[in-house]
């Protein structure tokens, strides 16, 4: 849609920029390799048969499933104003003791180590040149709900360079509370109907919808893809089709 016209182009970053999980797995594995194996049967998660008591990819999964639904859980419950706000790296460090414990591992430096995971993210093939090339053009605005301290070291290890990295602690909130998206349209100085957020979750650029952000879904293998009700103002495979779809070059 040439005919589209934006002061600036705010991203998500976890999952449409880093691969999270990956980063997660990585953390995962080291805390299983230095402890003396899963001495909790990882059955205990998903009691389905034939799931080996073993640090195998599928105990790693089960795992980090347990992470998943544990941050997904707490947020929620931020968000519904049944538990008062945490930052994302206090979330995190519930997580890591509850897949320590049922990994069976006690030591508080494994924990603390493999709760920092979250912030060792690598990013997608295209990110970092992609970034570059639209931000050529656009400013480029972070709007992560990553704490500021995480998102500081998650910009710094998957080299993202950002002109303005925003993040929901600010707001004291979890997108897709509208008060997070309202920290980019006050940070940029600019109406909701110029900028552009990108990302890879539907749930995300619904709630900028709401608050009259234009929109790009970013197509990603752990993204929420749209549904057939959604209306985006662009869709993209990758990063390189979102900057020709923006016109840059």
């Amino acid at each position: 849609m040439a005919e589209l016209k934006f002061d600036a182009v705010v991203f998500d970053v976890l999952g449409t920029l880093v691969d999270e999980p990956a980063g997660l797995r990585a953390g995962i594995r080291a805390l299983v390799d230095e402890s003396a194996g899963l001495r909790t049967d990882v059955r205990a998660l998903d009691p389905s048969p034939g799931t080996p008591n073993t640090p195998d990819a599928a105990g790693t999964e089960r795992l980090l499933l347990l992470w998943q639904r544990h941050i997904e859980r707490e947020q929620r419950r931020v968000l519904d104003g049944d538990r008062p706000y945490l930052p994302s790296d206090l979330l995190d460090r519930e997580a890591a003791g509850l897949v320590a414990e049922a990994a069976g591992v006690e030591d508080p430096a494994a924990v603390e180590a493999l709760a920092r995971a979250a912030r060792r993210l690598p990013p997608w093939s295209d990110t970092v040149a992609g970034l570059a090339r639209i931000g050529g053009i656009f400013p480029l605005i972070a709007l992560s709900n990553a704490s500021r301290t995480a998102l500081l070291e998650l910009n710094a290890h998957a080299g993202l360079r950002w002109h303005q990295a925003l993040s929901a602690e600010d707001a004291r909130a979890y997108k897709p509370d509208p008060a997070v998206y309202r920290l980019a349209v006050t940070g940029s100085g600019a109406p909701p109907e110029r900028l552009l957020m990108v990302a890879a979750h539907a749930w995300d650029l619904r709630g900028a919808q709401a608050l009259g952000l234009r929109t790009a879904y970013v197509a990603r293998p752990v993204g929420d893809p749209p549904s057939s009700s959604d209306r985006f103002d662009l869709y993209a495979e990758g990063l390189t089709e979102l900057a020709e779809q923006l016109g840059v070059s």
